[in-house]
């Protein structure tokens, strides 16, 4: 056994720091940013943190924030700018050949500005003339449904809610969000099963949870503020499993800059207990297991699932047909793991499941939703204190969005609210969400395209297919910071609207303003930037969409678009009328020093169902599904023998293995899209053209770190999608579960495709598909190997 580089130091501490003031510095922000990072996540005139959706906790900190808050608040604080005289110096084909990397350092967007075709540069435009050129082309539009609105989690819930109503008074439902892409599956099940889908847990919950199941999540990388909840829970005695194919090593030991003793003599927490390492996409495998057996040894809370449950029966039957050789096979672990894992649920008076997108991201993400959801309910762990469904949204607002009305499938209920409240037909067709937008973009049937916030093409799957599709339509409206790629494909009418940051002061003419936003656990908090813009003409998004309300419908709409956006108690007002739960709004978020919790029916047990019970639900997919996709591909690949992954020397030792099952990962030098910089030092990696595979499998396959790789993605036999070729990267070694690789995100985003994604989430399945690798140079066998 080859052994595994491991980064020996505990997660944040020093290093962390460190890395966090270089990036301050990088950006030339560090006095500018490090004020701002006093206020983050403050209960008094602070602002809540854009870089993920972890809750504040209750006890007031000097500074609340970690290092990946701090790199997301040094990029937006930034004063340098992409003003029109940077514009004028580079053609937006030179731009188009920029890495995100490149893009995200440039500066600030600090006016407006459109794309001048015969010149190829982007030039200055005023406010006034981009909002009547937005208007003209939206009033040309044969129906409104020919335009789409985007919306990214870094919109807080103010500017959303006029922003869903001003789409919705135009006429259409087109309000794809990022949570499309990434807790879909969350929100289709958990609404199904539960009746509301978010998290149904409490921060309080975490300290006293006996039991924390953590599914395919990396929160050292992508959300560190959970990680002192996680230490703070294990030394209260709770049990702490990672269920992953990586052993993430951000995870083994934490030391809290908060403590004095971890920062001057060394001390760091413990956090997880063991790590289990199922194959990529065996979630709902392992706990199709865990499910038979705590039900076969009568394991299961009977009273609670008669009293409060529907659906058991047809789930009992079906997990009784489920052999435990397809279990092992779909998750790759042993019967004897499985029960192990069974048998602490079953002895955990209090359990709390919390997952992240290496849950949903999946063809059969919705399953692995559902299955976490009956473990839950099997056990009677919905409804009690340190206990329930914790899915970790990545985005400060992605969540809020969603209760604000961003959604292409809203509810009858909030149509008919809305109608009420403010005397307007509302649209009632279904409108398109990322995938099906950008297939309809793709097909010519859209015209026009805004993204309020977000990369949307650089975001989605097909990326070179959409930048395409947007130079055919006739409009795109970007509003943003920073510029970004999805930004430099403009078509006939191309306008960029810079707007403030979340750091920044909105200053109106009624005075100072705050927003609020939701967190992952359905608390809402008020933000409030106390920075200077970077420049005067910057408007705040609430301004933004009022203005191209007025410019669109006129000035004698009933709605009051601009006094709304001048104050912001106005528009408060307005969501406690249409919004459940909002009620007394600007009294509730005034009187409370850290906001207030929706209430939440599933924490009460109230099933806001289809039949008023928790509902168990049958997973659609068999639990072999990714272990058969291997196998589909393997037999085609040795029948055609069109790509050979190894060197053909010993066909007989068995160590010849070609079909990966790949996976995307983020490193803690980016932000969902943004790339900060290339260090990933949990990975020993500082490049981001790299594929991640366990050194025992290069072993085997007689390669080593350093060989260059190119990786092609399997079609089936039925697909209509032609090959698709990722490389060459640079193999890198990781402890990843075996027929399994990994490669960064976004950059791995064309192997993926609109057309493989969850049935009823449709979100696309990042984080698993098949694929060949081929060594460069390696010789190529076309006999077959069979």
């Amino acid at each position: 056994m080859r052994k595994i580089p491991v980064y020996t130091h505990p997660a944040a501490g020093w290093p962390a720091l460190i890395s966090s003031a270089r990036k301050l510095m990088d950006y030339q922000t560090f006095l500018r940013g490090s004020a701002s990072v006093l206020k983050s996540n403050q209960p008094q005139g602070g602002f809540d943190c854009p870089g993920c959706a972890w809750p504040d906790h209750k006890s007031h900190k000097a500074i609340d924030v970690c290092e990946n808050g701090i790199k997301v608040v040094a990029s937006e604080t930034m004063t340098t700018k992409a003003d029109a005289a940077f514009f004028a110096k580079h053609t937006v084909t030179e731009l188009q050949g920029w890495s995100g990397y490149e893009l995200e350092h440039i500066g600030r967007l600090s006016e407006p500005v459109y794309y001048d075709a015969a010149q190829d540069h982007y030039m200055p435009i005023s406010w006034e003339t981009a909002y009547q050129r937005i208007a003209e082309q939206l009033k040309q539009l044969d129906s409104p449904d020919e335009a789409l609105f985007y919306t990214s989690g870094r919109v807080t819930n103010e500017p959303a809610f006029m922003y869903q109503l001003f789409v919705r008074c135009f006429g259409t439902n087109n309000l794809p969000d990022c949570s499309n892409m990434c807790h879909e599956p969350t929100s289709v099940m958990l609404s199904r099963q539960l009746g509301v889908g978010k998290a149904t847990v409490k921060l309080e919950d975490f300290e006293q949870a006996k039991l924390i199941l953590m599914f395919g999540q990396n929160p050292a990388t992508n959300h560190p503020r959970m990680l002192e909840m996680l230490a703070y829970s294990h030394d209260q005695g709770c049990r702490i499993i990672s269920i992953n194919p990586m052993r993430e090593q951000g995870l083994s030991k934490f030391r809290n800059p908060q403590k004095p003793t971890h920062m001057a003599a060394g001390q760091s927490d413990k956090m997880v207990d063991d790590v289990i390492q199922i194959q990529i996409g065996g979630d709902a495998a392992l706990l199709t297991g865990m499910a038979k057996w705590l039900i076969e040894n009568d394991k299961i809370n009977t009273d609670f699932i008669t009293t409060h449950t529907s659906g058991f029966e047809p789930l009992k039957q079906w997990l009784t047909e489920q052999s435990w050789t397809d279990i092992e096979r779909g998750c790759g672990i042993t019967q004897a793991e499985i029960i192990g894992l069974a048998k602490l649920v079953a002895d955990s008076p209090a359990t709390i499941c919390t997952w992240g997108m290496g849950i949903t991201q999946h063809v059969q993400g919705d399953d692995n939703v559902a299955m976490i959801a009956n473990l839950l309910l099997l056990m009677g762990m919905i409804g009690i204190d340190g206990a329930g469904a914790s899915p970790v949204r990545g985005h400060s607002n992605v969540q809020g969005d969603r209760t604000m009305g961003i959604h292409e499938r809203p509810a009858q209920k909030l149509l008919d609210t809305l109608e009420r409240v403010f005397e307007h037909p509302m649209p009632q067709e279904h409108g398109y969400d990322v995938v099906t937008g950008a297939k309809a973009l793709i097909a010519g049937k859209l015209k026009v395209f805004m993204g309020m916030g977000g990369n949307y093409a650089v975001a989605a799957p097909d990326t070179k297919a959409i930048q395409q599709a947007l130079t055919t339509t006739q409009l795109n409206i970007f509003v943003g910071t920073k510029l970004n790629e999805t930004m430099l494909y403009p078509s006939a009418n191309n306008i960029i609207l810079p707007c403030l940051g979340r750091t920044e002061r909105i200053v109106t003419a009624k005075g100072e303003q705050f927003a609020t936003i939701e967190d992952s656990m359905c608390q809402i908090v008020p933000t409030q930037g106390k920075l200077k813009p970077v420049s005067d003409t910057l408007k705040s998004e609430a301004q933004i969409v009022a203005d191209m309300a007025t410019h669109l419908f006129g000035t004698d709409t009933s709605i009051p678009w601009q006094a709304m956006s001048e104050d912001f108690d106005i528009i408060r007002d307005y969501i406690a009328q249409a919004i459940d739960g909002f009620e007394d709004f600007n009294q509730h978020i005034r009187t409370t020093e850290r906001g207030f919790h929706l209430y939440h029916p599933a924490r009460h047990r109230v099933w806001n169902t289809s039949d008023g019970k928790a509902q168990f639900v049958v997973p659609e997919y068999p639990i072999t599904y990714v272990a058969a996709q291997m196998a589909e591909a393997t037999s085609s690949f040795r029948e055609e023998s069109k790509i050979r992954a190894v060197n053909p020397t010993d066909d007989t030792s068995g160590n010849e293995q070609k079909i990966w099952q790949l996976t995307s990962v983020r490193s803690h030098d980016q932000f969902n899209t943004m790339i900060f910089g290339f260090q990933d030092r949990y990975r020993h990696t500082d490049r981001r053209d790299v594929l991640f595979m366990h050194p025992d499998e290069m072993s085997r396959l007689g390669w080593q770190k350093g060989d260059e790789v190119m990786v092609t993605r399997h079609a089936s036999e039925n697909s209509t999608q032609q090959p698709r070729i990722l490389g060459p990267l640079v193999l890198t070694e990781m402890d990843i579960a075996s027929n399994a690789v990994a490669a960064y995100y976004p950059e791995c985003n064309d192997l993926f495709d609109l057309d493989t994604h969850a049935p009823d989430s449709h979100i696309p399945a990042y984080k698993s598909t098949t694929v060949i690798l081929q060594r460069v140079n390696a010789e190529i066998d076309m006999a077959d190997s069979a």
